[in-house]
C-alpha cells in the first residue's frame, strides 16, 4: 500500500501507519517529531507539506543546518513532489537571484543563514510561508539562526515543525528548543514502539575491548605526569579543589569563570597565571586522549602541531611551556622509536576484513571523532583485499588540510549510495541526517561521550535489513566513561522527553478547555 495523496507522487512511497499519525499531529500543532535515524522524518515532512499546500497554498520551507542535506531534502521533495515548484538557496545564489526565487517558487529548501541574511535584509517576508520545518531542530538554542527565524515567525498563524532523532538529554535545553521554536506538542517513536518495529531490522550490538601495549602507557603516564604538575599548581593556588576530579570540564568551568573576572575588571596577576596552566592542561589531557584511544600517528600529529605553535611568533604560551617541559623532550625520545599503530587499528582492519569476506556487496560505515584519526583509518583500511575506501570529513578553515567542500562531500555521498566505494571512513559530518545508503556495518572508533551522536552512528543500519554495530573500547581510558555517559544520557533524554510531553499536553487541554469555555461549549467537567 502507497501513499495517496494529489501531490505526492502516486505508487512510490509505501504508507506506514506512524509516520501518517506522525503527519497528522503536525497539522493540529507546532510539533517537536523525535524518530530514529533513517525512519522517515523527511516522508513526515513531505506529507504536512503536500497537505498544507493543497489546503492552504502559500509556501513552505524546510531548513536544514547544512548543503549537503540541504541538497538531500530538495532531491527528495523534487523526485516525490508533484504540481509545485522546489528550489533550493545557499550562500552560492546570489541575493538577487534569490529574491526572484523566493517569489516564483512554492517549497523553499535552505541553509538557515541565508535565509536568516535574506530576512535581516528585507529581501524576502515569512508572510505568505504556510510551514516552516527546521531539520535537525535539537540546534535550535543559543544564537543559531534557527533560532531568529523562529522568532520572526511567531505570530503568523504558521506551523512549525522540529525534526530531530535526538534532542539531547539536558531538560533545560530541549525546553530552549521547544521555547525558540514555538513547538506546542512533542511526537516521540522509536525502534521499540509496535507500530514502528515492522519497519526496524534487527541490529546486533558489539562491544570490543582492546589493551593499550606497555609503550604507549608509558607515553600515557608521562603525560600525566605534566598533567598533574598542572593541576597540583591550580590547587595550590586556589582556582582549584582537590576534592572534584581535574576533568576537561572542570577545567573549562574555572577558565570561564577566571575569564568573567577579569572581563569584569578584576585585575590580579595569578589569574593569568592561572590562564595559561589551564591551557597547558587543557592541551595535555588532548594528547593523552590520542596516546589512549587514537593511536601514535594521532598523538605525532598532535605534538607536532604544539611544536609549530611554541615555535611562531604568535605562539601560546601554554605551547612553550609543555614542548620545554623534561617530559616533552623523553616523550619525543620514546616515540621516535617506536613502530606501532593501537591496537584499535588491527582490530578494525580485521572486523571490516571478515564482513567483506562474509558479504562481498556489504557496505560499511567506520565512524571516528577526529580527523588525523580518519586519514590514517582510511590508509589502513584501504590494504584489505576487497575494499575500496573513501573518507568524509568536513571543511576546515584552519591549517593547510582544508577538508571537504560541501560539493565534495555531495560528490563522496552519491559515489558511495552507488556502490563505487564499499568503505566509508567519516568524522562527526556523517553523523548528522545526512542519506549514507543502507549499511550492513557501523563501527565506532571511539564510543562518543553524547547521546545524540550515538544515536545518529547507530542510526546508519538496521534500516532495510538487519546490521551490526561495533564499538571499539580501550580498556582502562575514557573510552569507558564516553560509553557509560551517552548511555546514560540516553536513558534521561527518553525519560525527560515524556515528561515534557505529558506537560505540554496538559497545557494544550487546559488552554482548550479555558478556550471552549470562553466559547460557551460544554467540556467533560460540565457533565460532573
Amino acid at each position: 500500500m502507497f501513499i495517496e495523496h494529489p501531490l505526492i507522487r502516486p505508487d512510490s512511497i509505501q504508507e506506514r501507519e506512524y509516520q501518517k499519525e506522525l503527519a497528522s499531529a503536525c497539522l493540529g500543532a507546532s510539533t517537536l517529531v523525535v524518530l530514529p535515524t533513517g525512519l522517515g522524518k523527511t516522508v513526515v515532512a513531505l506529507r504536512v507539506i503536500a497537505e498544507v499546500l493543497v489546503v492552504e497554498g502559500g509556501k513552505a520551507l524546510l531548513l536544514a543546518p547544512t548543503k549537503p542535506l540541504v541538497e538531500q531534502h530538495a532531491r527528495f521533495l523534487k523526485e516525490q513532489l508533484m504540481n509545485r515548484k522546489v528550489v533550493v538557496l545557499t550562500g552560492e545564489v546570489t541575493p538577487e537571484e534569490r529574491e526572484l526565487e523566493w517569489i516564483q517558487n512554492d517549497v523553499i529548501v535552505s541553509t538557515p543563514q541565508v535565509i536568516a541574511n535574506d530576512l535581516r535584509n528585507e529581501r524576502i517576508s515569512l508572510r505568505d510561508v504556510r510551514l516552516i520545518i527546521f531539520d535537525e531542530a535539537h540546534r535550535g538554542v543559543g544564537n543559531y539562526a534557527y533560532v531568529h527565524i523562529a522568532s520572526e515567525y511567531m505570530g503568523m498563524n504558521g506551523r512549525v515543525i522540529g525534526m530531530t532523532a535526538s534532542p539531547g538529554s539536558n531538560m533545560a535545553k530541549i525546553r530552549e528548543v521547544c521555547s525558540n521554536l514555538g513547538i506546542e506538542n512533542i511526537e516521540i517513536r522509536s525502534e521499540a514502539d509496535l507500530d514502528v518495529a515492522n519497519y526496524v531490522h534487527d541490529v546486533h550490538m558489539d562491544w570490543v575491548e582492546v589493551e593499550i601495549p606497555p609503550e604507549m602507557k608509558s607515553l600515557s603516564r608521562l603525560l600525566r605526569q605534566l598533567f598533574t604538575r598542572c593541576i597540583r599548581s591550580l590547587v595550590e593556588m586556589g582556582m582549584m579543589t582537590p576534592a572534584r576530579p581535574p576533568s576537561r570540564r572542570y577545567l573549562l568551568e574555572v577558565q570561564m569563570a577566571i575569564q568573567g573576572k577579569l572581563s569584569s575588571g578584576e585585575r590580579n596577576g595569578s589569574y593569568y597565571q592561572a590562564l595559561s596552566l589551564i591551557a597547558t592542561a587543557i592541551k595535555v589531557d588532548h594528547a593523552i586522549e590520542m596516546v589512549e584511544t587514537q593511536g601514535l600517528s594521532a598523538l605525532r600529529s598532535y605534538l607536532e602541531k604544539i611544536k609549530e605553535d611554541a615555535e611562531s611568533e604568535e605562539g601560546s604560551k601554554a605551547s612553550r611551556t609543555i614542548v620545554g617541559s623534561e617530559e616533552f623532550e623523553r616523550l619525543e625520545e620514546m616515540i621516535d622509536g617506536l613502530q606501532m599503530e593501537h591496537p584499535k587499528i588491527s582490530r578494525v582492519m580485521s572486523i571490516v576484513s571478515h564482513q567483506i569476506n562474509e558479504k562481498p556487496d556489504a557496505r560499511i560505515l567506520v565512524f571516528t571523532q577526529y580527523r588525523d584519526t580518519c586519514e590514517m583509518v582510511s590508509r589502513y583500511l584501504a590494504r584489505i583485499d576487497g575494499a575500496s575506501v573513501t573518507k568524509l570529513i568536513g571543511q576546515s578553515g584552519r591549517g593547510k588540510d582544508k577538508g571537504l567542500r560541501q560539493k565534495e562531500q555531495i560528490d563522496v555521498l552519491q559515489r558511495f549510495r552507488e556502490g563505487e566505494f564499499n568503505v566509508l571512513v567519516a568524522t562527526s559530518v556523517g553523523e548528522e541526517g545526512l542519506d549514507v545508503a543502507n549499511t550492513d556495518l557501523v563501527v565506532f572508533y571511539e564510543p562518543v561521550p553524547s547521546e545524540i551522536r550515538s544515536i545518529q552512528r547507530r542510526g546508519r543500519t538496521g534500516r532495510s535489513r538487519a546490521g551490526q554495530v561495533v564499538v571499539l573500547i580501550t580498556a582502562g581510558t575514557r573510552d569507558e566513561a564516553s560509553l557509560k555517559a551517552s548511555e546514560r544520557k540516553e536513558r534521561e533524554m527518553r525519560k525527560r522527553l515524556r515528561s515534557l510531553k505529558e506537560q505540554l499536553d496538559r497545557d494544550n487541554a487546559k488552554e482548550n478547555g479555558a478556550k471552549a469555555l470562553k466559547r460557551g461549549q460544554n467540556t467533560l467537567t460540565d457533565f460532573f
